[in-house]
């Protein structure tokens, strides 16, 4: 491991971006990790588990509604504009998997992105497992959504703990095609994604961090960057692609 400040990418270069809860806290949203085991005044064991749904959907939603309104507040930061901008250069060289579930890198502008978490402005139905756009806030057991095909229950289209993220086989035919993979924001503590550092070193695939603090997975890194994304991101990434 050593520390960079600056990355060059070669036009043969293919860049796997990494991202994680730092980035989104950055644009003032809570994270879980380190709040003391309460997200927002709430235990995970509560609100994002397949078990707390079955339990009180209606504190499920309340939670998650909450969440939506939160992050409609928030704006994209200098980190989420800096990826947006170094994807417009890469084209199809660029490849985005977050695990935010916020739509921040969206408003930004980015395009090529994976959700590998889910989505907060989508709900799923219970049965037909179908998701479909709802920015809607459902916070009484009177107003929960209900599919309009068969009309069971809409659930948050949330990756929950115990679940597997969406798309897997996806996200490692982009890490597998990818010559560079950068981490931004992440614990290094949440599998699969913490895993993915390991596979790409596996393969020959140069591996970045960038956040305030050593990740727990440091140690599997080629190079650490370590500051707020918002006050790394646009330095290290505006010089990064070689010029047209």
């Amino acid at each position: 491991m050593r520390i960079i400040l600056i990355m060059r990418l070669t036009p043969n270069d293919r860049l796997f971006v990494l991202t994680g809860a730092g980035i989104s806290a950055e644009s003032g949203l809570a994270t879980f990790r380190g709040s003391g085991g309460l997200w927002n005044g709430y235990r995970v064991e509560e609100v994002a588990t397949p078990g707390a749904w079955d339990a009180d959907p209606e504190l499920v939603w309340r939670f998650y509604s909450m969440r939506r309104r939160d992050a409609l507040a928030a704006q994209p930061n200098a980190a989420h504009v800096a990826l947006a901008e170094i994807e417009q250069k890469l084209g199809d060289q660029f490849y985005l998997c977050t695990q935010n579930v916020d739509d921040l890198h969206e408003r930004a502008g980015s395009h090529r992105i994976h959700h590998m978490h889910g989505t907060l402005f989508q709900s799923r139905c219970v049965h037909c497992n179908v998701p479909v756009a709802d920015k809607a806030l459902h916070e009484t057991a009177t107003d929960l959504p209900t599919c309009p095909e068969c009309g069971a229950l809409l659930r948050p289209h949330i990756v929950w703990f115990g679940e597997v993220p969406l798309d897997m086989e996806g996200i490692y035919r982009e890490l597998d095609r990818a010559t560079v993979l950068l981490v931004v924001g992440t614990s290094g503590s949440v599998y699969p994604a913490a895993g993915f550092v390991h596979v790409a070193r596996q393969r020959g695939i140069r591996t970045v961090y960038v956040g305030p603090e050593e990740p727990l997975n440091a140690n599997a890194f080629d190079e650490i960057v370590l500051g707020s994304a918002t006050g790394v991101l646009p330095g290290l990434l505006s010089s990064a692609c070689p010029s047209a």
